[in-house]
């Protein structure tokens, strides 16, 4: 009788590691910020979009205001297509909020960051954000860097 409770004491223990690992990685992956689909959408353009992905966070002030929607290209424009869907309770972003894709901390995970504008009208659903900054791609700053060194010294 006391071999039958210790396996199902064990057999519970397994179920709650197994259930709390379940939810750590629901929280990593972050599927538990996917939402009900109220807010509303808008779009920006970058040149460079970097290593962004759909549910990427889209923050202002470091405060969380969104996601990434989704990600497209404009063969007409050459440029990266950003869908961002904005949480319904941050509704008076100006028409002349500007976007730009950070990293955040040592994984290099990228964000996209709204820089509030002083204009009074104010964006509105399906609307494009005009003012954007593309990333910063490390491999091509350490490209200039060394073809600025290489054409100092004369080589090119």
């Amino acid at each position: 009788m006391n071999t039958r409770a210790t396996e199902i004491g064990v057999g519970l223990f397994v179920l709650l590691g197994l259930l709390a690992l379940g939810f750590l990685a629901v929280q990593v992956s972050n599927l538990s910020s996917m939402g009900n689909g109220d807010g509303y959408r808008v779009t920006a353009r970058f040149e460079n979009i970097g290593g962004l992905k759909v549910r990427s966070p889209v923050t202002v002030g470091g405060v969380r205001v969104g996601k990434v929607h989704a990600i497209n290209y404009d063969m007409h424009t050459f440029e990266a297509v950003v869908v961002m869907d904005i949480q319904p309770q941050y509704t008076l972003f100006p028409e002349d909020t500007s976007a730009s894709i950070f990293t955040a901390g040592l994984l290099g995970e990228q964000y996209i960051s709204l820089e509030p504008g002083g204009a009074e009208a104010i964006l509105q659903a399906g609307d494009q954000i005009m003012l954007t900054q593309s990333a910063l791609v490390l491999e091509q700053i350490i490209g200039q860097f060394l073809f600025g060194k290489a054409s100092e010294s004369g080589d090119l």
